[in-house]
């Protein structure tokens, strides 16, 4: 994990600790606003990565990119696509077949 990710978590684990359940609340509150706004952004800056790695002549595969990404290899697939990945965007498999 990289030291940038640990501290994130880090932080989130310290709000979980908060020991007044009012002010947990409200902090809690305060990320999930901000990661609403901020997932989408954070979403298209990694799907990026994927087309320009894609973009290469020759282009990246998807297996070398699954594992700069630490990420599987249908999981790329789906960044660049641009799906989101809570799998509500995907089409269906009768859907893939016409």
């Amino acid at each position: 994990m990289t030291e940038e990710a640990q501290r994130v978590i880090d932080a989130m684990d310290a709000v979980e600790a908060m020991t007044d359940p009012e002010q947990r609340a409200k902090a809690i509150g305060e990320v999930m606003a901000d990661q609403a706004d901020r997932g989408k952004r954070w979403r298209e800056l990694r799907r990026q990565v994927v087309l320009d790695m894609r973009a290469q002549d020759p282009p990246v595969s998807y297996r070398k990119i699954a594992a700069a990404l630490g990420v599987g290899l249908a999981t790329v697939q789906d960044i660049e696509r641009g799906y989101t990945g809570s799998g509500r965007d995907r089409p269906r498999a009768t859907q893939a077949e016409e």
